[in-house]
């Protein structure tokens, strides 16, 4: 059997499970992006509370260390996964990384909280370049198949374990010194992006497209103030007049934009990609997944650290489990995704996810026994992540061609980090306004059972069978 062969901006032609070298290291300078993006977010989680003592900052303002990034980066994907199939993939990736090393470094110098901030904006738009792009390099070095299906398993393996090694490693860091969890992805960009550029080959931009400025101002502009109207809500209140003021206005920019791409030649982004049921599906998956998931994540870690009083360290490895389910389960996922397609992946992780959440709501005492109770709960949650992260991922791809990966690839990733932000500011309501009577783990009962319902919906619309396309080409019947 012959070896697949490199083509510049597609991909091996012939299905061999001996990838070659070159072919190989592309998709470990792709994985390790998505694993310091993974490894960033959840390492600066834990190190908050140092932070604020070091730089004297109070917790109004401490939240905007984690919200900066959201800002730049739930805001930003959309457009950057378009800015990758217009520029060329591997200029974008390749910029992007040097911005987020970058980033990296200056922030680990900040002694104030406004340069710290800053640079966390900046490196979340970095981010918001190289998540998309990375998935769209691999989407298009990859064929729709088998190869794809095992490349995307690898993927989502590295992606959950830059996020559990980040709750691990944050701990250990921040007992050093708060500044180490800064300047340690640093270095790895880096290596990245040297390895990148001598391994990624060159791609030729899309011709369709790149002439589109009132576009591209309004999106960046929604987006932007619709992550930052959703990230302020709860604290500002989701019926106060500068939060709707905000909401308002991003809607009136995304409305406004839609028009644009409506009557301009060449559009920024092709809005028939919105009519394949299969992406809508996955889009709604993920939010369903991640968002739910990341909420869980939140509360549990306040619960155990401010609840019962763990330490970080003792807490990350309560959540260890997860990461280690991934790593054993992702390499899997891309033959059972080849043997019975994605849908029934996707049911089945939503069923592992919903049992994980009802198990903690029918088992949690006061304090929740880890074996009978956490253990069960984040280990079904890590079935899920494992079966239906890489398979959400390609089937919101699957179909669409290769001038349009990028944009694929930012809109199911915008959905992710933008549905997340969503249900953890409801969720974050939710908690605020509890009270503190009853037990530790009052204040966060409502939280689960708007989490476990996000969970629930997911579960049902997966069941939902996708319409077959009215013309060849457009939607598959999953």
């Amino acid at each position: 059997m012959s070896t697949p062969t490199l083509r510049t901006g597609t991909a091996p032609t012939e299905v061999d499970p001996r990838w070659p070298a070159r072919l190989r290291g592309i998709l470990a300078v792709l994985c390790l992006a998505l694993f310091l993006d993974g490894l960033d977010g959840s390492m600066v989680g834990v190190a908050l509370p140092s932070i604020g003592h070091d730089l004297g900052m109070a917790p109004a303002s401490l939240q905007w260390i984690v919200n900066g990034y959201l800002l730049g980066y739930g805001g930003l994907l959309l457009l950057g996964g378009r800015a990758a199939d217009l520029l060329g993939r591997r200029r974008v990736f390749l910029i992007a990384l040097g911005v987020f090393a970058a980033a990296s470094l200056l922030g680990s110098l900040a002694d104030g909280g406004t340069l710290l901030i800053v640079t966390r904006f900046v490196k979340g738009t970095a981010a918001a370049f190289t998540a998309p792009t990375a998935l769209s390099l691999l989407t298009t070095t990859f064929p729709e198949g088998p190869q794809r299906n095992r490349a995307l398993a690898f993927f989502s393996l590295f992606g959950a374990l830059g996020y559990s090694c980040g709750l691990v490693l944050g701990g250990l860091l921040t007992s050093a010194g708060w500044r180490y969890v800064f300047v340690m992805p640093a270095p790895f960009a880096l290596l990245a992006l040297a390895v990148g550029w001598k391994l990624i080959p060159r791609d030729r931009p899309s011709r369709a497209g790149g002439h589109d400025p009132a576009g591209a101002l309004t999106l960046a502009a929604g987006m932007v103030l619709a992550v930052y109207g959703v990230v302020t809500a709860p604290e500002r209140g989701w019926a106060s007049t500068a939060t709707l003021g905000v909401l308002g206005l991003a809607v009136a920019l995304l409305v406004a934009f839609v028009l644009v791409e409506k009557r301009v030649r060449h559009p920024l982004i092709r809005l028939s990609v919105l009519r394949r049921a299969s992406v809508v599906r996955a889009n709604v998956s993920i939010v369903a997944l991640i968002g739910s998931y990341m909420s869980f994540q939140f509360m549990l870690v306040l619960f155990l650290q401010d609840g019962l009083g763990w330490s970080p360290l003792r807490m990350a490895f309560a959540l260890l489990p997860i990461g280690v389910v991934v790593a054993l389960g992702s390499p899997s996922v891309g033959r059972l995704a080849n043997r019975f397609g994605t849908t029934p992946l996707v049911r089945a992780s939503m069923v592992a996810t919903v049992l994980g959440y009802c198990w903690f709501l029918a088992t949690a005492g006061d304090p929740p026994s880890y074996p009978a109770t956490m253990l069960p709960s984040v280990l079904l949650l890590g079935v899920g992540f494992a079966l239906g992260y890489s398979a959400i991922m390609a089937q919101a791809t699957e179909g669409i061609p290769d001038e349009d990966q990028g944009l694929a690839s930012g809109l199911i990733q915008t959905s992710a980090m933008v549905g997340s932000a969503v249900v953890l500011a409801v969720v974050t309501g939710l908690i605020g306004g509890a009270g503190h009577h009853g037990t530790a783990f009052t204040p966060y009962r409502a939280g689960l059972d708007l989490v476990t319902a996000v969970a629930v919906v997911g579960l049902l619309l997966s069941l939902v069978p996708l319409r077959r396309a009215r013309r060849a080409g457009d939607d598959r019947p999953a």
